[in-house]
Order: structure tokens, then sequence, then C-alpha cells
């Protein structure tokens, strides 16, 4: 396993026979092994690399990461093998002589990478941009390499390059650092080897970020003693639980440790905080023998340690696609929040290695195909979070995602396929239908990633989706949405106001849409069904000129016209009919803050979502409607998680700024105390502000928010 190899000491090997003896401590005795050993020596016998050391050592240690993770000589050997086709003068007939055909399948598969890599990747002395290069040279990789045990070679390759890049000029230490970013720790993350993503990851983050890599190894050093003590009472204090409750020690091994350097800047830069807001910096891995003991060691953590509900994941019972199982949550203990990650042995050993930790080749073994590696074409989440580290002008928050055709389009990070479809032509994105991302049908909502190719579908006639306007991540997706359902909404409005005023005056649509005309009203007929105070206006002027002219019935109609209010729950209905109750209809399904109409039935108001198709169908022939509303104190509940200063009067000075806005606290718990003047702080309250974002900037004003939710409503979470 990967744990056997010591990568500190493979970092520190610089000749032949130490890097040779790590390679035997780590595979058996095996004639076609020793002999490619002997055989790489002699092809690189005259070669040094860039710091001196002989060349050969590199492919040795190669071998010995290789054989560490997987054990399989074919591997093995191509490791050792992997330069000699294209820095030497043998060739990959003679390889294949000597050792066969699938060790110099593995060589030619290596051999083409580098092929690849010099005919798509912008050399490290260019100013241009690597990125879309280096995405190029990723999809390219992908799309040609179909034996994966070729791609684990290689990262195993690009790893102790990574060891050993002090050796080189500055400007190619961070070219060849952003490209392993950018390419290979994310193949190491779709392949599941956890371990060599890790370390690819920490170690290209000094050289395209130093200052940042800097501070937070300054922070960990200088709380190291801290955190140590602090997970290893944690660690003491669930053992002792788990043997209270029958698990014996020789079952089960508890593992401690601080979330590495790269994956702690990367939860900075997403959520805009410092290094102690991070809240799962400290962690446990409880590792046990069977699959349901991982839910009983979930429920002793649960039952004895305050849960943070909103960070429980469960990827046992439903997997990553990469076959990672494990439960996460993270837990209250005392003035700390420590996240628990409960897995079996198995899960650890899949989660550590990935398809090393499955796959056993054999020597003479057909190539092994793997159909789900094409998938990853186009895939590559860590690549989305290497553009939001943007911070020269090599990096953008941006992706390049494709048209079928293989038009470039370039969207901000977190776009949709529909953010694509406006992208391409407004006409496009308005009749969008659904769409293809890399062949597969999803959903028009589907967060797009670099490189990705997608075909969008087109209706006959625009779609309107005026609930997706805050799913959308470009501004020109947002803008038309809105505007198209402005107009939409407008024309429903208008449509409304007008039955609204024929029920309650007892006439037709046609004598009132006259009558507005006739008064320069009708351009504001939508105002009759949004404002109550507009529609009496309107009500007061019909009345008025019925009593100017002497009409008979002028001087009753006063009465028969005026609106009453009537209350049900959360809405208000106006309306010179009695209304006996409120009904929501089954084919919409409202909810608080949502546009609405009513129609009046047999004494009662049915409530439909404004957009609603049956509702459509109803007003276009004419039901008869009423004027309707949210109650304007309707009360929402939120969840929130901040950061506060741990000073005697601060959290009464906040609660009070709290009460200020209008917020009734339900509950409220404080938590890790980060560090002596900063304490987290967990609380739910309710308010009458729907408008989430508005109620997160005017809390901002007055404290730092880490997790802000609306309960009762999962899609307003911010």
């Amino acid at each position: 396993m990967a744990k056997n190899i010591d990568i500190g000491q493979v970092q520190s090997i610089h000749d032949i026979e130490t890097a040779t003896a790590l390679l035997h401590r780590h595979v058996g005795f095996d004639e076609r092994i020793e002999d490619a050993l002997l055989f790489a020596k002699e092809a690189h016998a005259h070669q040094s690399r860039k710091s001196g050391e002989p060349y050969v050592v590199h492919p040795i240690l190669v071998a010995a990461i290789v054989a560490s993770l997987t054990g399989d000589d074919s591997m093995v050997i191509a490791a050792l093998l992997h330069d000699v086709v294209e820095d030497t003068d043998h060739t990959i007939e003679e390889v294949e002589e000597r050792y066969g055909a699938d060790v110099a399948h593995l060589v030619h598969g290596l051999t083409k990478i580098d092929v690849i890599r010099d005919a798509e990747l912008i050399p490290s002395h260019s100013d241009e941009k690597l990125v879309v290069s280096a995405l190029t040279f990723r999809k390219m990789l992908l799309a040609s390499i179909r034996d994966v045990r070729v791609l684990v070679v290689k990262l195993c390759d690009r790893l102790h390059n990574m060891l050993t890049l002090d050796a080189l000029p500055e400007a190619k230490q961070r070219r060849i650092a952003e490209e392993t970013l950018v390419v290979y720790a994310p193949i190491a993350h779709r392949l599941g080897i956890s371990f060599v993503k890790n370390l690819l990851e920490d170690l290209s983050f000094g050289y395209v970020f130093p200052e940042e890599k800097r501070k937070i190894d300054d922070y960990l050093k200088s709380h190291h003693h801290d955190m140590e003590v602090r997970l290893n009472g944690f660690r003491q204090k669930v053992t002792r639980l788990m043997q209270k409750h029958g698990m014996r020690v020789v079952d089960f091994e508890i593992l401690s440790r601080i979330k590495h350097d790269y994956s702690i800047y990367l939860k900075m830069q997403r959520k805009g905080i410092s290094i102690d807001e991070v809240l799962d910096l400290l962690a446990i891995r409880v590792l046990v023998r069977e699959p349901i003991q991982c839910y009983t060691v979930l429920g002793l953590v649960h039952l004895n340690f305050q849960p943070l509900t909103t960070r429980f994941k469960d990827y046992i019972a439903i997997p990553k696609d990469n076959g990672y199982q494990t439960l996460h949550t993270s837990v209250f203990d005392d003035t700390s929040i420590i996240e628990v990650q409960i897995r079996t042995f198995e899960m650890h050993h899949t989660a550590e290695l990935g398809v090393a930790a499955h796959w056993k080749y054999k020597s003479g073994g057909s190539e092994i195909n793997l159909d789900w590696l094409q998938n990853l074409q186009y895939q590559g989440e860590s690549v989305e979070d290497f553009y939001e580290l943007a911070k020269t002008d090599l990096y953008s928050e941006d992706i390049s995602v494709f048209s079928p055709k293989g038009k470039a389009f370039t969207l901000p990070r977190g776009a949709t396929a529909l953010d694509f479809a406006y992208a391409i032509h407004t006409e496009v994105g308005d009749r969008a239908n659904s769409c293809l991302v890399n062949k597969a049908e999803v959903s028009l909502l589907t967060e797009l990633h670099n490189g990705d190719i997608v075909r969008i579908i087109t209706a006959d006639e625009p779609v309107l989706r005026c609930s997706w306007v805050d799913a959308v991540r470009t501004s020109r997706a947002k803008q038309h949405i809105r505007i198209n359902c402005k107009h939409r909404i407008r024309d429903i409005d208008t449509q409304t106001g007008l039955l609204i005023m024929a029920g309650i005056m007892q006439l037709n649509v046609t004598r009132i849409r006259e009558w507005l005309r006739s008064h320069e009203r009708l351009q504001n007929a939508w105002m009759i069904a949004r404002d109550i105070d507009y529609l009496r206006d309107v009500l007061h002027h019909y009345l008025k000129e019925l009593k100017s002219h002497g009409r008979f019935g002028g001087f009753f109609a006063s009465r028969r016209f005026k609106l009453k209010p009537y209350v049900f729950g959360s809405i208000e209905v106006f309306s010179n009919h009695p209304v006996h109750d409120v009904v929501f209809d089954f084919c919409c399904h409202p909810k608080a803050g949502d546009e609405i109409v009513a129609f009046y039935s047999d004494g009662k108001a049915h409530i439909h979502h404004k957009m609603c198709q049956h509702a459509a169908q109803l007003i276009e022939i004419g039901e008869p409607m009423l004027f309707v509303r949210w109650k304007q104190e309707t009360i929402y509940h939120y969840h929130m998680i901040v950061s506060m200063q741990n000073a005697k009067g601060a959290l009464a000075e906040f609660l009070t700024y709290m009460a200020n806005l209008g917020a009734e606290i339900i509950s409220i718990e404080l938590g890790k105390e980060k560090e002596e003047h900063i304490q987290l702080c967990e609380l739910e309250f309710q308010s009458s502000e729907a408008d989430i974002n508005r109620l997160r900037a005017k809390i901002e004003q007055k404290i730092h928010i880490i997790q802000f939710i609306r309960t009762d409503d999962a899609y307003r979470s911010v």
C-alpha cells in the first residue's frame, strides 16, 4: 500500500545504489524486473539529470513508487523503461522482444503521452497562458490513452518529477507545477488515487502560490501543538466510546490528520474565509472491518457529540463515481469542530489508491480497456477549483466549453448548460428545451466543466423558466430570463387585472378593457392585480363617473363594489363577494413568497402559481378572479454559523443587533474557540425577511458569516 513508501525518503535519494535498494524493498526477486533494471542502467549510463545525479535514479524511483501502489510486474518494468525509447537509441520493438507485448504496450503509451505533450503544451519559455493548452493536452491524453495502467505509471513519474523540481530554473518550476495542477492532479482525483493527488497538489502549490503556501505552513507550525492535543484528546474519547460499546481494539483503527495545504487554500478561496475559520481543518478517520459497523460508529459519535447536521454526507450508500466510499460528518468537541470520516479498511485502501487498489495485472496480460475512462475527457472538478484561485493574469475564473462543431465559448466557473445556450444566442437560450453534455442527456441546470462539449436542443417556442434566474451564473442569462419573465408576468397581471375588475363589477372583460382604454389606464391594467390601493383607485374613478352621469344605481354601486379583506393564514384575499376558504390546487404547489393568482368558485379562492399552465388556461377562458397577496408578515426560518470575537459583551451586542433586524432567536450554541479571541456561534432564528441575500448583507455589516441557509426552503441556501 501507499503508506509503505516514505515519500520523504524517495525525495532524499540521489544515487543508483540507494534507489535500487528501495526498489528491492517493494518487489520480490523477479528475473524480468532485474533484467529491466540492468537494461535501464545500461541505456541511461551516460545521461544525467539537471541536478547532476545519474539519470537512471529517476526511473528506478518511479518504479519503486509504482511497486508500492500496485505490485504489478509489467507496470514496474514499464516504469523502469519509460524513458528508454524516447531518450536513447533503443526501440519499442526491442522492448517488446525482450519483455513481451504487454510491457511494450505500456511503454508505448507512456512515450505517446510525451509526444502529445510536446505537440499541445505551450513551452515553458512562452508568455502565453498555459491553462488552455494544458486543458487541451489533458483532453487528448485521456482520449488517447485507453489503458488506465499507463496513467498510473505516468502519475508516479510526475510525482517524482515534482519531488526533484528544485533543480530546475524558477520559470520552469512554475510552469511544470501549473501543468501538474491542471492536468495530473485532476486525473489522480478522477482515478481515486488520493495519496498521489494530495502530494501532487501540495508540491505544486508551493511553486504556484509560494506566499500563500508559506502563510499556511506558518499557521500550521505555530498551532501544531494545540491541534495535536485536541486531535489526540478527541481520538481517545472516540476510542473509549467504541470500546465501551463492545468494539475490540484489534477490530478498528483511528487515524488523525490535519487538512493538507492545498485543500485548505481551496476552502479559504471558495468561502472567502481565513484559515482559522476552516471548519474541517482537524479530522479523524475511523477504520472498521464491516460496512454495518460504519453506521454503528456514526450513531455513537452523533449520540455523544453535537453534530453539524448540514455537514453529513453518506458516500457509502451513494459512492462517488471513482468508487470512493466513506461517511462524513462534523461534530463539536468542547470548543473544537472536528470532521469524522468513517470507512472500512477496504474502503480506505480504495480511497487512498483508487484504481490501483483493485486492478491486479499479470505479465503478458492483455490490454485493459476501461470504458468509463473515456468519460473523463471533459470532466475536471479540480480544474475548476484551480481556476477559482485566479491570482494573476495567468489564471482565469473562466472555463472553456465547446459546441459540437468545436467552437469554444468562455463562461464563468459554475456556469450551467442554460448559460451556454444564452452565450450562443439569446434566441437559443430563450427556446432551450434540453441538452446533451458529452453526448449524455442532462438538465439545463447542470454545471459545466472545462472541456465539456454541449449541444442545446431547442423548442419551437420560447420556454419560460422564471424560477431558474438564481440558478444560472452569467449576467446575460439572468438578464434575459428576467426580461422574458417580467414580460410574461406583466401580460398575466394585465389579464388578471381585467378579470378581477370584471368579477367585482359583474361586467364582461370587453367593457372593462374599453373603459380603461378610454381613460388611458389600459397600459397600467397590470397594476390592478398587484396593488390593492391602485385597484381601489380605479374602482373609485369608475364609481365617480357613474355618479357624475347620474346613471341609475350609481349611488348604490359604492356599497356593491366595496372590497373586504379575508385573511387565511399567510394569504390575504380582497373581494366584494363572500370568501369562505382558500384552496391550494395540486397542479403547481406555490410556496410562500411565490407569485400567485386566485380564482373564485363556490365561495372559495383557488390559489395557483402565476406561471402555472393550468392557471393560464383558466385565465384564457375568463374564469372569475380575485385580488390575492401574501400576508405582509410571513415568517421565514434561518440557520446560521458565524465567527465572532470572544470578548466580553460581544455576544450580547450581536444578539441586540439581530433583534434590531427583527430576528427572533430560536436556539443558539457557542462552538469552537478557534484561537484566543475568536469563536464560532451557531444559531436558528426567524425573520419576516424573505430575501436571504438582502438579510445576509445586513448581518454581514456586523459579523462574519461562515454558513447561512433558509431551513424552510433548501433551494434558497447561500
